[in-house]
């Protein structure tokens, strides 16, 4: 049985019954997934270069909404080789073990306007812990908005083995931002996978 993925099994039921959550995917060139760290009091901004974010969503039909996105963690680039490098090895993410983070939403709630918060399952060196992610979405006709942010602790999912688990040079604290466009699926775009952000 060949497998399905959320947003092909989001089009195949739009297909046959009325369908409120529109399935969206991701125009590679205009998307950013990122994170801000501290290291020696100072911030530290790097970017995912590749991952997949099958986006099924409605203000009008939250139940009906969901977010999928996997992330490949060995594509991490602060814009200096030998961090990455470090970033990259066994005791931070692991690549090699760990080759790539989810998160997977279970629920959503309009806080207001065009701002909503969801609540999901992020997975990342085989730790799973929930979290609410607060975002903002905003649609047209042709495309959407989707942007936010969540602050995590990486030591909660195992990033910072021996050395690293000390938090004097690199905090505990971690933002993870993302700016999202999207276009509805049925329209063409970049292919998604993967996702290759040469910005640095």
């Amino acid at each position: 049985m060949k497998h399905i993925t959320p947003l092909a099994a989001a089009l195949l039921f739009c297909a046959g019954a009325a369908c409120a959550a529109t399935p969206y995917t991701a125009d590679a060139k205009r998307s950013t997934l990122g994170f801000v760290a501290t290291q020696t009091g100072a911030p530290v901004e790097g970017r995912f270069g590749q991952f997949r974010a099958d986006i099924v969503f409605s203000a009008d039909d939250l139940p009906g909404s969901r977010f999928d996105v996997t992330i490949t963690v060995k594509s991490a680039d602060t814009g200096e080789d030998d961090r990455d490098e470090t970033l990259r090895g066994p005791d931070l993410f692991a690549v090699e073990k760990y080759p790539t983070a989810r998160f997977v939403t279970t629920a959503f709630k309009h806080v207001n306007g065009s701002r909503y918060e969801a609540t999901g399952k992020l997975t990342l060196r085989n730790v799973t812990r929930e979290i609410r992610l607060p975002f903002t979405f905003e649609s047209t006709a042709n495309e959407a908005s989707l942007q936010g942010g969540v602050k995590l602790n990486r030591l909660d999912y195992g990033i910072g083995q021996g050395e690293w688990k000390d938090t004097t040079w690199v905090a505990n604290e971690v933002t993870v931002k993302f700016a999202l466009r999207l276009l509805p699926a049925n329209k063409k775009s970049t292919p998604q996978p993967p996702h290759r952000d040469t910005a640095k």
